[in-house]
């Protein structure tokens, strides 16, 4: 059993308990029980930390359910290796080397030396962060819903943290599948959940290199420099050009909205604007942030930031003429560029398939669906993002499989999934090499 073989199997385990638990009729709020399509497909979304869903969660599940969907949520969030690391620590057990090589593998970190702080650090500043994120959500929700917005705070807050993008607003008068749209110029909403996505967004070894060196930036891994910088360019450029394109709204609902709309795509999926109604290049611009995503070892999905400031300074080092990837004074190693492309890669051919695969099932839909429509649906999916333009719950059952499917390997990796196919040892004969003619 090799790390990515254990990291596979161990999600289609938790996918597997959470879909029997969410079928048994105590965890719908009718009493009746859900269907099997639509309890594994909810299931999959809430651990792989997508969001994508085809019944309200607020609406349909009992408060049993919407437990066991925060659990899944901060189980896929954190990792559930992180648990078991922790629990085999406290248990006072040997950590073997297989155990600290599963965990390094999912959690993205650089070696294996450091693993048992590294889980201090994940799980005890997950706390700190979904606790005071919770507590102060709770002066925006409470007044809202009354009493039960502490609950709402709660949810929300470790939804938003682990980029998961699950809420409890529908159901409430205001109709099913709201998102926060209600809170569009809510300061405390717009701005808490933001930063509950980024912190949960920036990765668990950026998070112990900042609290290991604090203020002497000049110390911080090439990674760390990476992910930060790329990170604030995804947010500030994507912020200025939403509040250009989308003028309907006042002054301060364009400031709270766009700063919003431009982190929210990076795999959390909770939505303050109508995304049926905004301009094009928001949508655009949305499919943009959703196949970026966050960074490694983090609980975000899509390419990441990190991966695409590879392939970025790649790009520019052959501009530049030069023969090596730099950065920050340090050049970046080969085999990272040649894994960043394999990644992207299969990502784009996985993308592609699903893209093709919903058009094919959805042909006979009574109600045609735009391919944009399906395009955005496919990039919330694998990105493990969450948004919609509204069509999750029309499409067919076939449709949410794939769907699923697509979560599934956001989480867990295109690339992670196919090294689980890979014999432990390689054989060591090479074929003879060739050039071939790029471009």
């Amino acid at each position: 059993m090799t790390p990515a073989r254990l990291l596979v199997l161990g999600f289609l385990a938790i996918i597997a308990v959470g879909t029997i638990l969410l079928v048994l009729p105590v965890s719908s709020k009718s009493g009746e029980a859900t269907s099997f399509i639509d309890a594994m497909f909810v299931t999959v979304s809430a651990s792989c930390v997508t969001g994508l869903i085809s019944v309200d969660t607020n609406a349909h599940w009992s408060l049993f359910g919407q437990i066991v969907i925060l659990l899944l949520i901060q189980t896929g969030g954190v990792g559930f290796m992180t648990f078991v690391f922790a629990f085999l620590r406290l248990a006072g057990r040997k950590i073997s080397l297989k155990s600290r090589t599963v965990m390094q593998e999912a959690v993205a970190a650089p070696e294996l030396s450091g693993m048992g702080k590294l889980t201090g650090t994940i799980l005890v500043g997950t706390l700190i962060f979904e606790s005071l994120g919770a507590f102060v959500l709770s002066f925006a929700f409470v007044p809202a819903v009354g009493w039960e917005g502490i609950w709402v705070a709660v949810f929300t807050a470790v939804s938003s943290f682990c980029n998961a993008g699950f809420d409890l607003m529908g159901g409430r008068g205001n109709g099913e599948f709201i998102s926060l749209t209600q809170f569009s110029g809510n300061p405390i909403v717009c701005i808490t959940v933001p930063l509950l996505i980024i912190i949960g967004g920036l990765g668990f070894f950026v998070w112990q290199d900042i609290r290991r060196n604090r203020h002497h930036v000049t110390r911080y891994s090439l990674h760390t420099k990476l992910v930060l910088v790329t990170t604030a360019a995804f947010i500030l450029i994507p912020t200025l050009i939403i509040m250009i394109a989308e003028t309907d709204l006042t002054l301060s609902e364009r400031i709270f909205s766009s700063f919003f709309t431009a982190v929210s795509p990076r795999t959390a999926g909770f939505n303050v604007l109508d995304l049926g109604n905004v301009r094009l290049v928001t949508v655009f611009l949305t499919i943009v942030l959703m196949v970026v995503g966050g960074a490694s070892g983090s609980t975000a999905g899509g390419i990441k930031v990190n991966t695409f400031a590879v392939l970025f300074l790649s790009l520019f080092s052959i501009v530049r003429r030069k023969n090596s990837v730099e950065a920050f004074g340090r050049r970046i190693d080969e085999s990272n560029i040649k894994t960043a492309t394999q990644f992207v890669t299969m990502y784009f051919i996985t993308a592609v398939l699903g893209i093709i695969l919903i058009c094919l099932f959805e042909m006979n839909n009574p109600e045609p669906i735009a391919l944009t429509d399906i395009v955005f649906e496919v990039a919330s999916g694998i990105g493990t993002v969450g948004l919609t333009l509204g069509i999750t719950p029309d499409l067919g059952a076939a449709s949410l499989v794939v769907l699923a499917v697509l979560m599934y390997l956001g989480r867990v990796g295109c690339l992670t999934f196919m090294l689980c196919f890979r014999a432990p040892s390689a054989p060591a004969a090479e074929l003879p090499m060739e050039g071939v003619r790029i471009g």
